[in-house]
């Protein structure tokens, strides 16, 4: 007798959490529960949003070292799409609703402002990975797009910094309002640490002598 095709809670779960900030988003600003700037406050939501989801994209891999859970290793990819579908609204709210797409304002600012530089270097660097995701290219590219999809974490840190600096604060001299960024900025590079060779598979060994039976 054939199994049964397990139900696909986790992946349907995923999606759930990957549409839900927009729906609340989107009933927050029809039911004026957004701040007296809709619009900035918008573009900072889906800016935070895509932090989030990017954090959870790199807590795959380790989580399924430290767990062996192997069921939600093919989540990876729609986390990391979310990821790069929130920075892009918040990207698109930033030029279309804050300066109407006018190239005039836009490019000064984006050569005069660090935040900028660096969001716009972020959001460059998320770019390739999302384009490439598909799997067509993962089989055209080979071992290439594992080398390229490390991209991910100078992403995450550049991110780092253009959250901090759009909230006027400096992680390097510890000033301003830099406690959110510090947190999830010490979180990425924890998962960076976890997902270096020499540590994944002394953890993988470890759980494996823990929990095989005896």
């Amino acid at each position: 007798m054939k199994n049964k095709r397990r139900f696909p809670w986790l992946q349907i779960a995923v999606h759930i959490i990957g549409w839900l900030p927009l729906a609340l988003l989107i009933i927050y600003f029809f039911t004026d529960n957004l701040t007296v700037n809709p619009i900035q406050d918008i573009e900072q939501r889906l800016g935070r949003i895509a932090v989030y989801f990017l954090v959870a994209t790199l807590a795959i891999t380790p989580l399924y070292t430290v767990t062996g859970w192997r069921t939600v290793l093919p989540r990876r990819r729609a986390l990391g799409l979310y990821t790069f579908f929130y920075a892009s609204l918040h990207i698109m709210v930033f030029l279309g609703l804050d300066y109407a797409f006018n190239l005039s304002q836009i490019i000064p600012l984006l050569f005069g402002k660090l935040y900028l530089i660096a969001g716009v270097l972020a959001f460059s660097l998320l770019l390739p990975l999302a384009v490439t995701s598909f799997d067509y290219f993962i089989r055209r590219m080979g071992r290439n797009w594992k080398r390229l999809h490390w991209l991910i974490y100078p992403a995450g840190l550049v991110v780092i910094l253009h959250y901090a600096w759009s909230l006027k604060g400096n992680i390097f001299t510890l000033q301003g309002n830099i406690i959110q960024p510090l947190i999830w900025g010490f979180v990425i590079l924890v998962l960076l640490i976890l997902r270096l060779s020499p540590l994944r598979r002394w953890i993988s060994s470890t759980r494996r002598k823990l929990f095989s039976p005896h």
